[in-house]
């Protein structure tokens, strides 16, 4: 690890620990040079995920942008953001674990949806009716109505 200090290649761990719920792990760094101290953190590499829209283009998975879909379906409600933050976690994690490094739009949505319906039945109807593009009053009822039946 090269010091920030000085520049020099040769460093020596002080101590470590994790760090972010155990996403990552703290090490507190001496340099053999100038003996100065830095910090580093060490992570898991994960490979980048892209999504395919429906119109077949890709582009590069962004958890932000997910959060940002659940937060409007949420708005006004009683839904924390920690929770919103919980979701997207499990979400992306899924995604990783499929070993998959593209993933279909739709997928995703099936996925927020899954999960919104056993936080906030409101919410999902707000999302399911913006991912799913009801045309009209009708494909809205008909969901309202799946969401009845499964209680």
């Amino acid at each position: 690890m090269k010091c920030p200090y000085c520049a020099n290649l040769e460093s020596k761990v002080v101590d470590s620990r994790p760090a972010e719920e155990g996403s990552s792990i703290r090490r507190r760094r001496e340099c053999l040079a100038c003996h100065k101290r830095f910090t580093t953190y060490e992570t898991i590499e994960s490979l980048p995920l892209t999504v395919v829209k429906r119109d077949s283009s890709r582009q590069a998975f962004d958890r932000n942008k997910l959060l940002g879909s659940m937060m409007k379906a949420c708005e006004k409600r009683s839904v924390s953001i920690d929770t919103l933050e919980r979701i997207v976690d499990e979400i992306e994690q899924s995604l990783q674990n499929t070993m998959e490094r593209e993933v279909r739009s739709t997928d995703i949505g099936e996925l927020v949806m899954e999960k919104l319906k056993d936080v906030d039945e409101v919410s999902y109807v707000r999302f399911a009716s913006v991912y799913r593009k009801f045309k009209d009053i009708n494909s809205f009822v008909n969901e309202l109505n799946k969401l009845l039946a499964e209680k």
